[in-house]
């Protein structure tokens, strides 16, 4: 499998490369925001970085987005990506979809694609900037709406649920992979090298996590014997597992997972006996030993 995850990621790679040499910069755009939500953009981060500082040294002109597009989805996705990045976007290019009265016009609201791609951009929002809490309020409403009056079809339907329960901003990279993989596979037009590429990838960063879970729970049950020295420590390794892959997935902080997970698990038991299984005596003199303790 690794062998073919490494041909299959060169291939990915040169996607990324050639869109470059074109001046279509949207493409561009499209290709990594695809890349991201398969959760495999870890494999080209600085590929990413480069083709964003491109478009953005060429398409931004003092945070302001000067990219001659109408489209509402185009434009929600290149503010979300610039600003993911770390840069200082505007968000005034979104005036261009609002009425007379400041308010968004009415076709905005057909517009689906663009209605999602605007939710999501609006959860980059800062303190004091108005139009993205309109826009965060204008989606919101009119997605549930959607939802409520089954103003669509099923497939937008479930993707309008799953916008509104986990936006891109707050939800754990790994699920959202799982997630897009599986809805990806169903577009008429995915690239079957792309999906494959995710596919493989995924399974064998869980493949990974798998084993570092065994590893873990070794260490607790075995090496530690928690279950018998501490019979009322809670057994949280497959939880605490999970929450740390959720702060670093990628393969190279494997041993940083590791080292997380078990000063959490040894922190947890430590924080039950002081909430509820120590005497007062006891942990008087718990305490004492800890300040006495030198590293």
């Amino acid at each position: 499998m690794e062998e073919q995850i490494k041909v299959l990621k060169e291939e990915v790679r040169k996607m990324l490369i050639t869109t470059t040499t074109t001046n279509k910069p949207m493409e561009t755009i499209y290709l990594i925001d695809l890349i991201q939500r398969l959760g495999v953009n870890y494999h080209f981060e600085r590929e990413i970085d480069n083709l964003l500082q491109e478009i953005h040294n060429t398409y931004v002109e003092n945070g302001i987005i000067t990219l001659e597009e109408e489209d509402l989805h185009s434009l929600a996705l290149l503010f979300r990506l610039l600003r993911q990045e770390g840069y200082r976007i505007s968000p005034d290019v979104f005036n261009k979809f609002k009425d007379k009265e400041g308010k968004f016009e009415k076709r905005v609201r057909s517009d689906v694609k663009g209605m999602l791609s605007l939710y999501e951009a609006a959860h980059m929002r800062v303190h004091g900037e108005e139009i993205l809490d309109e826009a965060m309020a204008f989606t919101s409403n009119h997605l549930k709406i959607m939802l409520t009056h089954k103003l669509c079809e099923a497939c937008v339907v479930a993707q309008i649920n799953h916008s509104l329960r986990h936006p891109l901003r707050k939800v754990l990279p790994r699920l959202e992979a799982r997630h897009y993989i599986s809805v990806y596979q169903q577009h008429p037009s995915h690239n079957q090298t792309l999906l494959m590429f995710a596919k493989l990838d995924f399974n064998m960063l869980q493949k990974l996590h798998q084993r570092e879970v065994a590893s873990i729970t070794k260490w607790w049950m075995e090496d530690l014997d928690v279950p018998r020295k501490l019979a009322f420590a809670r057994d949280r390794i497959v939880e605490l597992c999970f929450w740390i892959v959720g702060v670093y997935f990628e393969p190279h902080y494997a041993l940083a997972r590791k080292i997380m997970t078990k000063v959490i698990a040894l922190s947890s038991i430590i924080d039950d006996i002081y909430d509820a299984y120590g005497t007062i005596e006891e942990l008087e003199l718990f305490t004492l030993a800890m300040e006495r303790f030198r590293i």
